[in-house]
């Protein structure tokens, strides 16, 4: 045997170790013995010619190199649970948890009355919904499907992009009346507004239309989307914001329609194991179908 050909429950012995900081630990958790333990790692390390762990008077630190196989681990752990399941035919049916990930602004606004369509049609399908402005981890199991605003770079992702949402400059009527409503581009900047503020999108795009940074004046910067589109509620600036969040408030007006604002795409990414999961699938063929209905049903 050499040093690409070694034994699956090795490799087990080498996460339950990572994962849990000792042996001792480890054993409780995973019912292995400790003495099989420190003898799968020891052989892992011979085969592979390298340290895994440093051994100190307070147990096992884990080296860099170790560290750097735990994701590979990981996936190797979820596809021997995923080939299980596949062959007891658990897969093949549509019941069980889904995890799905959002955005903040996604998660109250658009998803709501998908989800309710969703139950009816997979009534058990359970939704777990992760709603978070960071990118999760789906290769971490963080969960099964996102739906995210940029493009998942690794390689083992599925990553479709189902939608570009228009971005329209915006304000309430309560701020109009006090500041006037801009006729021209050029109006913009005897105008407060309210955009981003380390995902600030709209300054760039103003930037690329011939206005100075420096000429721009703000009500109000910050990450939040819901946020902004308060604030934007409240009268307290021109805001920016997509066709389905203006769409929860008709007051709201949209205001200098001729300012080309960068569109937001929508990434409906899933791990590879959509085409072995019924019920991933499932979720995920519906939410490709109906993300862009429900977006186009609240188009201006």
């Amino acid at each position: 045997m050499n040093e690409y050909d070694f034994p699956w429950d090795h490799v087990q012995s080498l996460l339950a170790t990572l994962e849990h900081g000792s042996l001792m630990a480890a054993a409780r958790a995973s019912g292995i013995s400790q003495p099989t333990l420190s003898r799968h790692i020891a052989e892992l390390e011979s085969r592979w010619k390298t340290v895994l762990f440093e051994r100190t008077g307070r147990g096992l630190t884990p080296t860099a190199h170790a560290l750097r196989l735990a994701d590979t681990a990981r996936s190797m752990a979820e596809q021997a649970a995923q080939l299980g399941r596949l062959a007891t035919g658990a897969e093949r049916v549509l019941q069980g948890r889904v995890r799905v990930s959002a955005s903040q602004t996604v998660a109250y606004v658009l998803l709501p009355p998908m989800l309710a369509q969703l139950r009816t049609l997979y009534p058990e399908i359970e939704i777990e919904l992760v709603v978070s402005n960071a990118v999760v981890n789906l290769l971490r199991r963080e969960a099964d499907i996102a739906l995210r605003m940029v493009r998942p770079q690794q390689s083992n992702l599925i990553a479709k992009k189902i939608a570009d949402i228009p971005i329209h400059a915006c304000a309430h009527p309560r701020y109009l009346q006090q500041r006037g409503t801009p006729q021209t581009i050029a109006d913009v900047i005897a105008h407060d507004l309210i955009t981003g503020d380390a995902l600030d999108e709209v300054s760039p795009a103003l930037s690329a239309q011939g206005f100075a940074i420096d000429q721009l004046r703000y009500g109000l910067r910050s990450d939040d989307i819901q946020a902004q589109w308060q604030a934007v509620r409240a009268g307290m600036g021109l805001g920016f914001a997509s066709e389905f969040l203006l769409n929860t408030d008709p007051e709201v007006q949209i205001v200098l329609p001729e300012l080309a604002l960068p569109k937001l795409p929508i990434w409906l990414t899933v791990h590879q194991e959509l085409n072995s999961s019924a019920r991933i699938r499932a979720v995920y063929d519906f939410l490709a179908q109906q993300v862009p209905i429900e977006l186009q049903r609240g188009k201006h």
